[in-house]
């Protein structure tokens, strides 16, 4: 890796371009260099998990919408259009990513790179998978390109931290997959370049989508970004130019919008012919729920296993106090440090909910499992013995931990704490975890099968009903597990389609499209 000094320049300076960040970005982003077959298999896997959280979202309310204002759209003129999840129709590329990008997140349930800042790069697929379908890519070509999308994400949230300046994560998202449409396009340096800087000015956003009272435009964000990366590449190709430098400039993203104008980072970015790896840094979820919480979940079903008495009414009782010793992310984002009273709101929306780890950490303690749907539900937020423990956790962070979230030594990263739990007989149960079950490094590392075997189990919904038939699943498996060899035009075979009858097109809210 090549480690690249990025600091604010003054106007006067004229900061060659072959300086500047974006430009290295891209730079990266058209080295043809070939991907190897761990990372091939990572993708594949992705791609998986990707669609198996779509499917799952198909008949939520921002899908509903989002999938109704693509279907307004036709395919434009420069290709044959692309899919949404779980419908034959296509659409116009940029709409598809938006669709296929709320569906992707809704459920906050697929894989997560925290560092410097968080993120979600499976949200890179979606946008570089549309444009494939819509130019006829190959397999081959879109493999590349996702492997992009991830590379820059990561190593963008490795060096640069926005949550610290309240901006939104999806900042490194825009940048991420214009890089890597710019691949799959085996586009030049230039014309990436001045996209990368168009969708980076237009995805800069504040972090009170993720604060307070949590909307349904959390799912929204990175799609946008998605969308905003298709236009600008569009924009660019038609030679177009961005605001430049957009990351240095005494005006720029960095002076204002980050670490101002005596900022200086350091990021590292693949050498010339160097292969893109950064995809096997990143892990998924098991569970539905903020990535922090992970962890947090499955030392909850350790102990309801160990501890039953403390599960129902009387447990909640029994217990004064609860107190999770974590991460100052964890403590200041998901926990009390936010000092959000949302958190604690059983009223409070699902979105509000999963990025609440006192809720999170009392429902899996009493239930001993965690589930995308019952674990949110105003019945399950709302029951009594619940509402009384919930408001007995607290955080507080723990430098120690806090250190472990920021190492760069994979083997001593860790996203989780250790739990206090006081009882009214003046007992105090300690436990502690580090990674999640399904990390790498986990009790249960994830491989193909859980990947396999998370789709199979969100193609059925809560009640039983199929959202996509056993034969529609075999179909998609066998052609994902072959994406190196998908020929030019054979990609739509990665979209998924409902069961029959699922999806009421029709019944889908009016807006002005």
């Amino acid at each position: 890796m090549e480690l690249i000094s990025v600091r604010v320049a003054t106007s006067e300076e004229n900061l060659p371009r072959q300086h500047q960040l974006a430009y290295r970005i891209a730079s990266v982003a058209a080295d043809p260099v070939e991907v190897d077959a761990e990372v091939t298999a990572m993708v594949i896997n992705r791609i998986i998990d990707n669609a198996a959280v779509a499917v799952a979202s198909l008949g939520r309310a921002p899908i509903i919408a989002a999938r109704a204002q693509a279907l307004a759209h036709a395919p434009s003129s420069g290709g044959k259009g692309a899919a949404v999840f779980g419908i034959p129709d296509r659409v116009s590329p940029e709409w598809a990513a938006w669709a296929n990008g709320v569906a992707v997140r809704e459920l906050d349930y697929h894989d997560t790179f925290l560092a410097a800042e968080y993120s979600h790069p499976g949200d890179n697929i979606p946008p570089i998978l549309a444009v494939a379908q819509h130019v006829g890519s190959t397999g081959r070509d879109l493999l590349r390109g996702i492997t992009t999308g991830y590379e820059i994400q990561v190593d963008l949230a490795k060096a640069i931290s926005l949550h610290k300046h309240k901006i939104d994560h999806v900042a490194h998202l825009g940048p991420s997959a214009t890089a890597g449409i710019g691949t799959l396009l085996h586009l030049d340096v230039e014309p990436i370049f001045q996209a990368i800087g168009q969708a980076l000015h237009t995805t800069t956003a504040t972090r009170q989508s993720r604060k307070g009272e949590i909307s349904t435009w959390k799912a929204h964000a990175p799609a946008f970004a998605g969308k905003m990366a298709v236009e600008s590449v569009d924009r660019a190709m038609r030679g177009q130019t961005s605001p430049t430098p957009i990351y240095e400039g005494e005006d720029g993203v960095i002076a204002w919008l980050l670490d101002g104008p005596e900022a200086n980072y350091t990021v590292p970015l693949p050498a010339p012919g160097e292969p893109k790896r950064a995809i096997l840094d990143t892990y998924t979820k098991e569970h539905s729920a903020e990535y922090q919480a992970q962890a947090w979940i499955d030392l909850a079903r350790r102990l309801h296993a160990a501890h039953p008495e403390l599960t129902g009414p009387d447990g909640a009782a029994a217990i004064t106090g609860v107190v999770l010793h974590t991460s100052h992310h964890t403590h200041y984002v998901i926990g009390s440090g936010a000092n959000d009273p949302q958190k604690y709101d059983p009223t409070a929306s699902r979105e509000t909910l999963d990025h609440s780890i006192p809720y999170i950490f009392t429902v899996a303690l009493q239930d001993g499992s965690w589930h995308h749907v019952s674990s949110y539900t105003p019945e399950r937020a709302n029951r009594p013995d619940t509402v009384a423990l919930w408001r007995k956790v607290r955080t507080e962070e723990d430098p120690e931990w806090t250190r472990r979230y920021h190492s760069l030594d994979p083997q001593e990263k860790a996203f989780g704490g250790r739990v206090e739990i006081t009882l009214a007989d003046g007992q105090v149960l300690v436990d502690e975890i580090a990674v999640a079950d399904a990390h790498p490094l986990g009790a249960r590392p994830f491989g193909r099968e859980q990947y396999i075997a998370k789709l199979r189990t969100l193609a059925v919904a809560a009640d039983g009903t199929r959202v996509v038939e056993e034969a529609e699943l075999d179909r998609f498996l066998d052609a994902v597990q072959r994406l190196p060899e998908l020929a030019a035009g054979e990609l739509d075979q990665l979209n998924l389609q409902a069961a029959p009858g699922l999806l009421d097109l029709a019944a889908a809210p009016k807006g002005l499209f």
